[in-house]
């Protein structure tokens, strides 16, 4: 079972359910082997014709205890239709929702599901989430090369990996994005998407982009929006909060899929730690409901720290992504002096040994593999 189980568990026999995530995730097995905690269970996909109709018509027994539904978010009125299902049938089923899809995007709609649903995010394999029997030596090794997502990772085969990645990227730019956005130029957006793992630890100016593929900014912008909300890209932008010389850059791109990424070993690296990031983040704001957030910082003298963790606005750490650099970097104490965090500095470094982390000066540099512990010990920390 895989790490939101028994969370996703406990909130159904309050509420519905929306499960968000990057596709082929494993929102779907998630949803399946949830089913079977329940005396009957019903899952339909909205991708499937069948389905589809049962959906519309309402076509299920009332003993069905849990009702699944992926992919929903296709349907155009599921927001309201499932407000309604719920609102009659709450004391019937329970129901889960899943998609490849934000499905919190409705919060800044008109329309209004408030407190009537829970919502968790799932993220691909990392560290602080192994399979069993597999080492976090060798989890490192396939995180590097072929990605988390749970097909490619399990099967630890570059050359499948990359048939995979080629078909899911293009499945949710030719097919996915299509059935939620009218957009006609989906040879730029693939040419975009290629512009963005070129450029991933870098900051990402749109306005340089759109002059080579000779389109506005401003529908850019937008084809940035949608990307994040399939959940094929996420954006870290700049903090700027009590830094008066801090400087209002663009934002950093990263990919869900360490496998995305067209760069050297430290763009890989910087993406591995910000995928890990922001999977704890993520699962630190769907359980306890507080605002976590992920920034990177750069002043006008040119002190940089890769990110800064922040909760309800508070500085609570500072992180350095090194792939091999162990002397502790001087931004970290720079800024640590500035922002103050609550839970000190980090520097995450790729080819130091498990259990070889020292604090020095102030800053504790760890490998990566003991920096991100199974996710049931985040309260601890």
């Amino acid at each position: 079972m895989r790490y939101i189980a028994d969370n996703v568990r406990r909130d159904l026999a309050k509420k519905m359910v929306f499960v968000g995530g990057p596709r082929q995730s494993g929102k779907t097995t998630l949803a399946k082997s949830l089913g079977a905690h329940f005396s009957r269970s019903r899952y339909f996909n909205w991708d499937f014709d069948e389905d589809r109709r049962a959906i519309q018509s309402k076509a299920w027994s009332d003993d069905a205890e849990l009702l699944i539904f992926d992919e929903l978010h296709k349907f155009p009125r599921w927001k309201n239709w499932v407000k309604g299902l719920y609102d009659v049938r709450k004391e019937t089923h329970k129901i889960l929702v899943t998609g490849s899809a934000r499905l919190d995007v409705y919060r800044r709609g008109g329309d209004s599901l408030l407190g009537r649903y829970h919502y968790w995010r799932l993220h691909p394999f990392s560290l602080s989430e192994l399979p069993p029997r597999m080492t976090a030596k060798v989890a490192l090794d396939r995180l590097l090369t072929v990605g988390g997502f749970p097909e490619p990772f399990l099967d630890g085969d570059p050359g499948e990996a990359k048939r995979w990645r080629r078909e899911r990227v293009s499945r949710i730019v030719r097919d996915d994005i299509r059935d939620l956005e009218p957009i006609r130029d989906i040879a730029n957006l693939e040419l975009f998407v290629d512009a963005l793992r070129e450029r991933v630890s870098s900051e990402v100016v749109l306005s340089n982009i759109a002059g080579a593929l000779h389109v506005a900014p401003k529908t850019l912008l937008h084809w940035l929006q949608i990307l994040e909300q399939m959940y094929l890209v996420f954006v870290v932008r700049p903090y700027t909060r009590k830094l008066p010389r801090a400087i209002q850059k663009a934002p950093k791109v990263f990919f869900f899929d360490n496998g995305d990424v067209l760069g050297d070993q430290g763009a890989i690296f910087e993406n591995l730690v910000a995928t890990h990031l922001l999977k704890e983040l993520h699962y630190r704001e769907d359980a306890t409901g507080d605002r976590w957030a992920l920034h990177y910082v750069r002043d006008k003298e040119g002190h940089e720290v890769d990110f800064v963790v922040t909760c309800e606005n508070r500085v609570v750490e500072l992180v350095e992504a090194k792939w091999a650099d162990t002397n502790p970097s001087p931004s970290l104490a720079y800024f640590a002096s500035k922002l103050k965090p609550e839970g000190g500095c980090r520097q995450i470094v790729g080819t130091l040994s498990k259990g070889k982390g020292e604090l020095r000066h102030g800053i504790r540099v760890q490998s990566v593999q003991d920096a991100f512990p199974p996710l049931s010990a985040l309260t601890s920390r």
